[in-house]
């Protein structure tokens, strides 16, 4: 296969929209990422001119992305660059679009919280991959039974404190 993979890194420029349709739920949302560049003239940095793409991410990553994120959210996007083309009243039509293998929060704009999906559904659908992709070991079968190296020991486990006296005051500096 001729994949081109891309990783974006922008902000969700709309409200995502979930739909249903013969082949799964999709959810769609477009996504905007301004370039900035440091003009020497001005001694600060400046934005450059914006790329717009529409995103679709398909079934378990659908849902996922649905209840997550909302306009305005700095968000990660990877996937595989594709076309969508159609027929309008001048003539054929296309734009490019990403179809999102991975959706996620750009954390040095701010902090999440991660709730992992345990509804039991098979790893392929919940994870939103296509059939015979690799998916996390152990996952699938007994959604709720800890997985060494994969899941936390206790209910609230975490590896440190959010609050802890040794992390910085101040956000760091992209």
């Amino acid at each position: 296969m001729n994949d081109t993979f891309v990783t974006v890194v922008g902000n969700v420029a709309d409200d995502p929209r979930r739909k249903t349709t013969q082949n799964g739920a999709v959810t769609n949302f477009r996504l905007a990422s301004t370039a900035r560049r440091f003009d020497a003239g001005l001694g600060q940095f400046v934005d450059s001119g914006t790329f717009w793409i529409d995103v679709e991410c398909w079934n378990g990553l659908s849902g996922n992305v649905a209840r997550s994120i909302s306009k305005g959210d700095p968000v990660i996007v990877h996937g595989t660059l594709t076309t969508h083309s159609w027929e309008s009243d001048n003539g054929p039509r296309s734009k490019p679009q990403i179809r999102a293998y991975a959706v996620g929060p750009n954390l040095a704009k701010g902090m999440a919280v991660f709730k992992r999906d345990r509804s039991g559904r098979a790893p392929d659908a919940a994870a939103g991959n296509a059939p015979g992709t690799a998916v996390e070991p152990g996952h699938g079968a007994e959604p709720d039974a800890p997985t060494p190296g994969w899941d936390y020991e206790g209910a609230d486990a975490t590896l440190s404190s959010v609050d802890g006296p040794d992390l910085p005051q101040e956000p760091a500096h992209a």
